[in-house]
């Protein structure tokens, strides 16, 4: 899988990110290290813990760096879950919202792990002289 088809993947705008970020060669380095932030994990700990506070803090995280990555429907969910968390109103709804970054944040990370298996994939081809269909 090659970025353009991660960001397809994913639900993100792959031209929006390489016009900001100036091309593919960085924006695939901050999609890998996507991979390696503990937001999403705080955030079902936070909520496992009836933690409200630092579940906020969490999904405004993941928020952020969606929104700089242009991983357009994982920002969405989440801007939404924080709009909820920020009105302090405990709703039916936020089940529904969680389940929702739930979805997209394993979109996003199962997208993600194919980049990076075709990622090794081609390094290793490169190393061999062979070039072999990610």
């Amino acid at each position: 899988m090659d970025l353009k088809e991660c960001y397809a993947a994913l639900g993100g705008d792959y031209e929006g990110v390489v016009t900001r970020l100036g091309g593919e060669r960085l924006v695939q380095r901050f999609v890998c290290r996507f991979l390696a932030d503990g937001s999403y994990d705080l955030l079902c700990k936070s909520l496992e813990d009836e933690n409200y506070k630092d579940a906020f803090r969490a999904a405004h995280t993941i928020k952020g760096i969606c929104q700089s990555l242009h991983f357009t429907q994982l920002y969405e969910s989440s801007s939404c879950l924080c709009d909820m968390f920020r009105t302090g109103a405990w709703k039916p709804e936020i089940d529904g919202l969680v389940t929702q970054v739930e979805e997209d944040y394993q979109r996003a990370v199962g997208a993600i792990r194919q980049l990076d298996a075709g990622i090794l994939q081609k390094w290793a081809c490169a190393g061999s002289g062979k070039e072999r269909d990610a």
